[in-house]
């Protein structure tokens, strides 16, 4: 039985779903090797140009509960390597998905606990509804947000990321967007038009700039302020500006019209839209 699904559009966005809403789309370790499945692919499909943008969402009214329960259960018998490797699997999903080549989308309709906090701090704009909810509940029971604290304290902040860690408090919606978390929050009957109206600014972007963009942000992060950065992000954009997107971008901006990449464009050039995958 699949717990995820992952389809393709014709504008090329890429849909990746959780789908155990019986179970609030907990995590367990089937879960965790089908998303990393996924996310493998996906890597591929974006440096190749076919897909252009990642929606993360669920079933149900929760976005995910965090650890499944039954997973949890299995876990007191695991002795240390064991538990390495199974933390390994979930850094290898955090990882794959903060590293998407892509923009990503995460779209959050209710609860999301535990390892779901860092599933929505990987993706580039996290959309919920006003009923969304987050918590890092691990200390709860005795146990860390380890594998996901890099990408959670990059969103919160040091400061808050302490608060938020060590007293496991829940945040509502209004309190995710104020500490940077959420990028929007809407009604849960907007939800959907939300995602729709995100994707659609995305796809104005050039593919090949934002791929760059990308790894841009990830290496100037690592040292903003080092000569080697300087001269990356002169490299960056001198050949951005000589490539066919970047000369296409500047004639198009010059001739006032749509650029080639842009979501009507690329619909009408590639209709390559694939049935959902579980």
């Amino acid at each position: 039985m699949a717990f995820s699904s992952l389809g393709i559009d014709a504008n090329g966005v890429a849909w990746l779903t959780l789908n155990r809403p019986d179970v609030h789309n907990a995590f367990d370790d089937h879960l965790i090797a089908e998303l990393n499945a996924h996310l493998d692919e996906l890597h591929t499909l974006a440096n190749q140009g076919e897909v252009r943008a990642v929606v993360l969402g669920s079933e149900g009214k929760s976005f995910s509960a965090g650890a499944d329960l039954n997973w949890m259960k299995r876990m007191v018998d695991y002795d240390l390597d064991d538990n390495l490797a199974d933390s390994r699997k979930l850094a290898k999903l955090m990882h794959g998905l903060d590293s998407l080549p892509c923009p990503s989308v995460c779209r959050v309709q209710g609860a999301a606990f535990g390892g779901a906090v860092g599933l929505a701090a990987c993706c580039d704009v996290v959309v919920a509804s006003e009923k969304a909810k987050f918590c890092l509940s691990e200390v709860k029971i005795g146990l860390s947000p380890a594998v996901i604290s890099p990408y959670v304290q990059r969103a919160l902040g040091e400061r808050q990321m302490r608060r938020y860690s060590l007293t496991a408090e829940v945040m509502d919606a209004p309190t995710a967007l104020a500490l940077g978390l959420a990028h929007q929050v809407v009604a849960a009957e907007e939800l959907d038009v939300a995602v729709d109206a995100m994707l659609t600014t995305l796809l104005g972007g050039s593919p090949q700039a934002q791929r760059a963009t990308k790894a841009l942000l990830a290496s100037v992060a690592k040292a903003p302020d080092a000569e080697a950065t300087r001269e990356h992000t002169c490299q960056v954009i001198a050949r951005l500006r000589v490539s066919d997107e970047g000369q296409e971008g500047l004639a198009s901006f010059f001739d006032k019209r749509r650029p080639a990449w842009t979501e009507q464009g690329w619909a009408a050039h590639n209709n390559n839209a694939t049935e959902p995958r579980s």
